[in-house]
């Protein structure tokens, strides 16, 4: 998306982080046939239309990424998110005047948020930080790109906490219920699930096993033979998944558009509530 003044939005995805509670990278974990940090930057990439980014620690090795998503290196190792946050704001500032910053470990980041979040940041606001769930969520959140040197600066003189950014620029704190008054995320993240991250190994088992997004599938032309023809909802994590469902490959015949627009054939495309996907034969110029 664009906010109304701002031009294309970026998104930028940490994962340079030590992962030291889960014990192994957070980025590589298995996400329904995917990893966790290709849904992250593929729901963030589906819901900017400015360029994506990855920041990573330096030499860290990261699984595929979505097409067009970039991997910038992280100068400097462990001085936490601050640092992540200015590589990043830094990487897209020519690009781009805001950004909307999370971490990998968000499975449940709905494109409704990040939107919502990113409508919120106008000319009055440098940081829009919302407060969900009871905490802060800093890896949640908008920011202006033009921030980039004021971190740099912050970090220069030791402050490596997020809070001493919010402390030298204009934010504005947005809670559940403000985030909740859009009746486009209300409906589709009613629990604001898109800020539950994975911590430790028993977060992400129990986020694992919860039930894959509600989707709707329709097949046309050729595809929708032996009554298959009207819409069918289905659970699905992935474009793959949901093909999988109704008996289909995404192979060279058969091609997929999203929410009607998008066409792809990308298997690890993630899904999220409320996606209406159209599967239809390429072969008869679908």
């Amino acid at each position: 998306m664009s906010t109304d003044s701002d031009g294309p939005a970026a998104g930028i995805v940490l994962a340079g982080g030590r992962s030291s509670r889960m014990g192994e990278s957070k980025a590589a974990l298995e996400w329904h046939g995917s990893t966790l940090l290709r849904r992250t930057a593929g729901l963030l990439a589906r819901a900017v239309d400015g360029p994506v980014v990855v920041v990573r620690a330096p030499g860290q090795p990261l699984p595929a990424l979505p097409a067009g998503v970039e991997a910038v290196d992280d100068p400097v190792e462990g001085l936490g998110p601050m640092q992540g946050i200015a590589t990043g704001l830094a990487a897209v500032a020519d690009r781009a005047q805001v950004a909307f910053v999370c971490s990998t470990d968000l499975p449940f980041l709905h494109p409704a948020y990040v939107r919502r979040v990113l409508a919120a940041l106008d000319a009055d606001v440098d940081v829009v930080l919302p407060h969900a769930h009871g905490h802060r969520q800093p890896l949640a959140a908008a920011y202006r790109t033009a921030l980039a040197p004021v971190v740099a600066g912050l970090l220069a003189d030791g402050q490596l906490k997020p809070a001493m950014l919010f402390d030298n620029c204009r934010v504005h704190r947005t809670d559940d219920a403000d985030l909740l008054a859009d009746p486009r995320l209300g409906a589709l993240d009613p629990g604001l699930d898109s800020v539950l991250n994975v911590n430790e190994p028993d977060d992400y088992r129990a986020a694992r096993a919860r039930p894959a997004p509600e989707i709707t599938v329709q097949r046309y032309g050729a595809l929708a033979s032996n009554g298959r023809r009207g819409p069918e909802s289905v659970r699905a994590a992935t474009l793959g998944a949901a093909a999988a469902a109704v008996g289909l490959a995404l192979d060279r015949h058969v091609v997929a558009a999203l929410n009607g627009d998008q066409i792809t054939r990308d298997a690890e495309m993630p899904l999220v509530a409320g996606d209406m996907v159209a599967f239809l034969s390429a072969d008869a110029g679908g």
